[in-house]
């Protein structure tokens, strides 16, 4: 199973973006998606994930207002929106896939529950 990140860029303070993660490979037992950033310095945290079904999602509260994940079950990706983009955003985004089942979305944010990563798309904003 691999994972595959894309969409990130240089953009302006306000801007959008739209990332994407590509599952390849056989995604059996993958039960949430998430997608998490490091900025530099800083350590790996939490962004939004959601049920390899598509039907539950979890953000973090710095941006449960601005971004929005999805699931596209045609082209087997997990989508971020990324909008009203500030400086505070700029980080390189992972995407990585939990095989635990049926835990409680507060329980999504952490690290240690996902057992598959991507290397990462770099996502910078300027003031």
């Amino acid at each position: 199973v691999q994972l595959v990140e894309s969409g990130g860029g240089l953009v302006q303070a306000g801007d959008s973006l739209r990332l994407s993660c590509a599952v390849t490979g056989r995604a059996f037992g993958f039960y949430v998606v998430g997608w998490f950033r490091q900025a530099a310095g800083a350590e790996r945290e939490f962004v939004a994930a959601i049920t390899w079904d598509g039907t539950k999602d979890h953000y973090a509260d710095s941006v449960k207002s601005r971004f929005g994940i999805s699931r596209d079950n045609a082209s087997n990706t997990v989508d971020l929106q990324l909008n009203s983009l500030k400086p505070e955003d700029a980080a390189i985004y992972y995407c990585a896939a939990a095989t635990t089942g049926r835990l409680p979305a507060s329980m999504w944010s952490r690290r240690l529950l996902y057992t598959f990563w991507g290397r990462g798309t770099q996502v910078t904003v300027s003031s």
